[in-house]
């Protein structure tokens, strides 16, 4: 495979762009009975679980471990020594681009916070390295296009980590619904609701000593450190983060988009309504969203954030289907439409790569075949937009009385609905008094799907929104530069 110079990658990053130093991926996998040398970037919280994942799988060598937190680096070489004994051959750095210079280095796995997935994978591509990155792959639209671009132009896999996309069993419903099996799906529906509390306020202070800041940074235009950053938290924080609509929810959005019909890509317009409730903390991103996204073809999907914690509280991580005729599937059971009682549902499983998400992405590129991956590139750019448009339209929101009046859904009788649950669940449950908060309502934003640009009114502030600056050394490539 092809290597990339890091004095190359430095002076690109310097300048106008990265510059091309790679060829396209060399295809198959050759030589020590199709071993893959895999890097893992990111060892904390989820760099774990790649870890294990790629440990589980035969003759897959963990090549290089990446992470700019010295402790946190060198307990995971600890923790791998332990586990692998003389079969330890991992080299542990700071600065990913060293590991890319690696001309027998196979693939990458990305597990980094969400402002660096986009520019690891393009970087990635470029040394002709295969790359399973986190969801979401991209941290705004406009980077999720580059990676598109480099995918398409580097022939390298692309593999996104929504392993749901490795289920026969959804991949099998979805088959059924775009066949017309429960007739024609009119709101596909996804719930990110699981707990969380607040994460208080931590002052403005030097980074600690143990930590690489300029390279933690990376792309994301950050001046100072505060500790709420570093190692999660970073979540809630617009530079580096998503909210969970686009951490956890990514997930649920992404088997959303997946229901609807084939030939679709991105909505037509989207909206959101919100708000970061009872906290009173640091973070920006809101903890209780209703987001909602329209496609040409009059198809909707709906998403709930919601994750104030409160006695009681229902946990809902999962995905609804709502059809045309009245008919629903809610929690594996299919309800016709009128009928209160849920049949079980008997489909055949569907088309995907087997073995789980580890597995496939190993097949993938040992055959030197991107379509192999389960949830490829173009699926993670399309579900990523998606909430990357939901939380775009909340940023531009206006804040309005804390009632069931908030919404501004115009005829939408369904959307009036299913926010007046939620409405109902933060006022009784959480308890936020009616008119005593307020939530943050969001415009309608247009899209067009084609030029992945927004339209009409509001254009010119969306459309700020949809790249974010990057610091020099390590800014993401324009199309014509990847």
């Amino acid at each position: 495979m092809a290597a990339i110079n890091r004095r190359g990658f430095l002076k690109a990053g310097t300048g106008a762009g990265l510059i091309l130093m790679g060829t396209r991926a060399s295809g198959k996998i050759r030589g020590a009975n199709d071993r893959v040398r895999i890097a893992v970037a990111g060892l904390n919280g989820r760099g774990q679980s790649h870890l294990s994942g790629w440990m589980d799988q035969p003759n897959v060598e963990i090549a290089w471990m990446i992470d700019p937190d010295q402790k946190v680096l060198a307990s995971a070489i600890n923790a791998m020594q332990g586990k692998l004994k003389e079969k330890f051959v991992a080299k542990g750095v700071a600065d990913v681009r060293e590991a890319l210079e690696d001309k027998t280095l196979d693939a990458i796995s990305v597990a980094t916070p969400n402002h660096w997935h986009s520019l690891m994978t393009i970087w990635a591509a470029q040394a002709g390295k295969h790359v399973y990155v986190e969801k979401p792959m991209s941290h705004d639209v406009g980077e999720g296009r580059i990676c598109v671009e480099a995918q398409k132009k580097y022939g390298v896999v692309i593999q996104h980590g929504t392993q749901n996309r490795s289920s026969a069993e959804i991949a099998g419903l979805h088959e059924a619904i775009q066949a017309g099996k429960f007739g024609k799906l009119k709101i596909s529906y996804g719930y990110c609701c699981k707990p969380r509390n607040s994460i208080g306020f931590k002052p403005v202070s030097e980074p600690p000593a143990n930590l690489d800041w300029n390279l933690w940074r990376g792309p994301a235009v950050i001046d100072q450190f505060h500790g709420n950053l570093v190692h999660y938290n970073w979540h809630w924080f617009w530079k580096t983060g998503n909210g969970d609509l686009n951490n956890q929810g990514t997930h649920q959005l992404d088997i959303a988009r997946w229901a609807l019909d084939r030939e679709l890509t991105h909505p037509v317009r989207a909206m959101a309504i919100g708000g970061r409730f009872k906290w009173n903390d640091q973070g920006e991103t809101p903890n209780t969203m209703m987001g909602i996204a329209e496609y040409a073809n009059g198809q909707q999907v709906f998403f709930n954030v919601r994750n104030v914690n409160f006695e009681g509280y229902p946990y809902q991580v999962e995905n609804e289907y709502y059809f045309e005729d009245g008919g629903r599937i809610v929690k594996g059971l299919y309800y016709p439409a009128g009928s209160t009682t849920g049949e079980k549902l008997q489909l055949e499983p569907g088309r995907v790569t087997p073995g789980g998400n580890w597995a496939a992405f190993i097949q993938a590129c040992r055959e030197g075949r991107p379509e192999l991956a389960n949830g490829n590139v173009y699926d993670a750019h399309y579900g990523c937009v998606l909430g990357h448009l939901m939380n775009n339209s909340w940023r531009l929101g206006k804040r309005v009385p804390f009632n069931a009046k908030a919404g501004s859904f115009g005829d939408n009788k369904d959307a009036a609905e299913h926010f007046l649950k939620l409405h109902e669940m933060m006022q009784n449950g959480v308890g936020i008094p009616e008119n005593g908060a307020e939530y943050v309502v969001g415009p309608w934003l247009s899209f067009d799907p084609e030029t992945e640009q927004h339209t009409g009114e509001f254009a010119a502030e969306a459309n700020a929104l949809l790249k974010d600056p990057n610091r020099d050394g390590f800014r993401i490539p324009t199309v014509a530069e990847v």
